[in-house]
C-alpha cells in the first residue's frame, strides 16, 4: 500500500482541527464554559498535543543548527573550494539571499498582515500578549543597540548560552569552529568532520522522525487556536500567506531575472521554461536535497552548464542557498511581532535580519525544516517561540513555494557563473 503523502495528510489534520476546533468553539458560544470529553477538556488536550510538537523542534535547535553550519563552513573551506569559482558562488548566494530577507521585510512592513482593522491579531490567533515583558523587546530601543546585536554574537559562555537559546552566539562560535576545523592537520580535522558530519545527519533523520508526527501536531495547535478565536484566525494568517507569496514571485520575478539579463548577459525568459521540471519536483517535494538530482540535469541540459560547474555550484547551493527560506523566515518573525503589537526598532529588524541569513545556511533541506529555524529567531529577539504553531496553517502550501524559489536560485547562480567563468550556456540573448 502506497503511504499518503505528508502534505495530504497535513492537510486533513487541518481540516479535522477546524471541525474539531469549531464545533468546541461553537459550544462555547452557546455558553458551555470548558467542552469536555470523559471529564478531560477537549481544549487542553489540544494544547498538551501541539505542545509536545513544539517541544520536539525546539529540542533539535541547538544541535541541528550548530552541526550544519559547522559541516558546511568546514566544507566550503575545504579541498581548495574557495577559489575564484567558490568566491563567485558565495557572493551570489550572499546578495540573493539578503536581497530576498529585505524584500520580504518590506512587503510584510507595508502590508502589516499581522493588524486585523488597525489591532494586533494576537487575540484572533489565540496568542498570550504577554503584558510588560513584551513591551521591554521594543521599548526605548534605537539605532544604537546595533551593537548590542554584535555583543551578543559573541557570548562568555558557550554552554549557557545554549542552555538560554542565544542562538546568535551559538551560531557565530559554529562558523569560527567550522573554520578554524580547516586549518587543522588533516589527521586531526577529518575525524572531526566525521563526527560533526555524523551528528548533522542524525539531526537530520531525527528532524524528519519529528515531522512525521507533524499531522498529529498541526492538528492540536490549529485545533486549539480555532476552539479558542473561532475562524477569524484566518483572515490575518491568510494576508501573511499572500504576502509571502507575493514576496517569493517577486524575487523569482524580478531580483533573479534582472542579475541573470545584467550580470550574466543571457535571456531571463529562456530561464523559467529550462528549469520548469525542477522546479515543478521542488513545488511537490517540498525539498532542496530531494530536488537535486532533477536540478542538475536542467541546469546541464537545458541551460547547457558545464558539470564542472553544476556539481560545484548546485550541491552547494542546496546546502547553502535559501533564498526562499531566509525570506520566510524574516518574514514570519515580524508578522508574529505584528500580532503581539510590538513596533520593532531597527536594531531588533537588523538582528532578525542577520538571523534568517544565518539560519538559512544552517536548514536542512527536507520539508518545514524551517520552522526550527523561525523558532530560532523568535527566540532571540525575545518572542516566544510558540507562537511559530499559528504558521502551521499555511506552512505546507509556502515550504512548497519557497523551495521552488531555492532551486531557482540555485540555478540561477550557475548559469550567472558559468557565464562569468567564460562559458556560453543555452541561455544566450537573441
Amino acid at each position: 500500500m502506497t503511504k499518503m503523502a505528508l502534505h495530504w495528510q497535513i492537510l486533513i489534520a487541518i481540516a479535522l482541527a477546524g471541525l474539531v476546533g469549531g464545533t468546541v468553539n461553537y459550544l462555547i458560544a452557546q455558553g458551555v464554559e470548558d467542552p469536555s470529553v470523559l471529564g478531560v477538556s477537549v481544549i487542553a488536550v489540544l494544547g498538551y498535543i501541539g505542545d509536545l510538537f513544539l517541544n520536539a523542534l525546539k529540542m533539535i535547535i541547538v544541535p541541528l543548527i550548530f552541526s550544519s553550519i559547522t559541516v558546511g563552513v568546514a566544507g566550503i573551506g575545504s579541498g581548495g573550494n574557495l577559489g575564484a569559482l567558490g568566491g563567485k558562488t558565495l557572493l551570489f548566494y550572499l546578495a540573493t539571499t539578503v536581497a530576498a530577507i529585505l524584500l520580504g521585510l518590506v512587503l510584510v512592513n507595508l502590508v502589516g498582515p499581522g493588524y486585523v482593522d488597525g489591532e494586533p491579531a494576537a487575540d484572533l490567533l489565540g496568542l498570550d500578549p504577554g503584558g510588560a515583558a513584551l513591551a521591554q523587546i521594543a521599548e526605548g530601543r534605537g539605532p544604537g543597540d546595533i551593537a548590542e546585536v554584535f555583543k551578543g554574537m559573541v557570548p562568555p559562555n558557550i554552554v549557557k548560552a545554549a542552555a538560554d537559546g542565544q542562538m546568535l552566539g551559538i551560531i557565530f562560535f559554529a562558523l569560527l569552529f567550522g573554520y578554524f576545523m580547516t586549518h587543522l592537520d588533516n589527521a586531526l580535522a577529518e575525524p572531526m568532520y566525521r563526527f560533526w558530519d555524523g551528528v548533522f545527519n542524525i539531526m537530520m533523520r531525527m528532524t524528519e522522525w519529528i515531522m512525521m508526527f507533524a499531522p498529529i501536531g498541526v492538528f492540536g495547535l490549529v485545533g486549539k487556536v480555532v476552539a479558542e478565536s473561532g475562524f477569524d484566525a484566518v483572515e490575518p494568517l491568510a494576508w501573511f500567506a499572500v504576502t509571502v507569496a507575493a514576496a517569493l514571485v517577486l524575487h523569482a520575478a524580478v531580483t533573479l531575472p534582472l542579475l541573470l539579463k545584467f550580470v550574466g548577459k543571457v535571456s531571463p525568459y529562456k530561464m523559467f521554461p529550462a528549469m520548469a521540471p525542477a522546479m515543478l519536483t521542488a513545488f511537490s517535494t517540498a525539498s532542496s536535497s530531494g530536488t537535486l538530482p532533477v536540478t542538475m540535469k536542467c541546469v546541464e541540459e537545458n541551460a547547457g552548464v558545464s558539470n564542472k560547474i553544476s556539481s560545484f555550484v548546485l550541491p552547494l547551493g542546496a546546502t547553502v542557498n535559501m533564498n526562499g527560506t531566509a525570506l520566510y523566515e524574516c518574514a514570519a518573525a515580524l508578522f508574529l511581532a505584528q500580532a503581539y503589537g510590538l513596533d520593532l526598532s531597527i536594531a531588533i529588524q537588523f538582528s532578525i535580519v542577520v538571523i534568517a541569513l544565518l539560519t538559512s545556511v544552517g536548514v536542512a533541506g527536507v520539508p518545514s525544516a524551517s520552522l526550527v529555524a523561525i523558532a530560532v529567531i523568535l527566540g532571540a529577539v525575545g518572542l516566544p517561540m510558540e507562537a511559530v504553531g499559528v504558521l502551521l496553517v499555511f506552512d505546507r502550501l509556502l515550504d512548497m513555494m519557497r523551495t521552488s524559489l531555492n532551486i531557482f536560485g540555485d540555478a540561477c547562480c550557475a548559469v550567472i557563473v558559468a557565464r562569468l567563468s567564460g562559458e556560453k550556456t543555452n541561455l544566450a540573448e537573441e
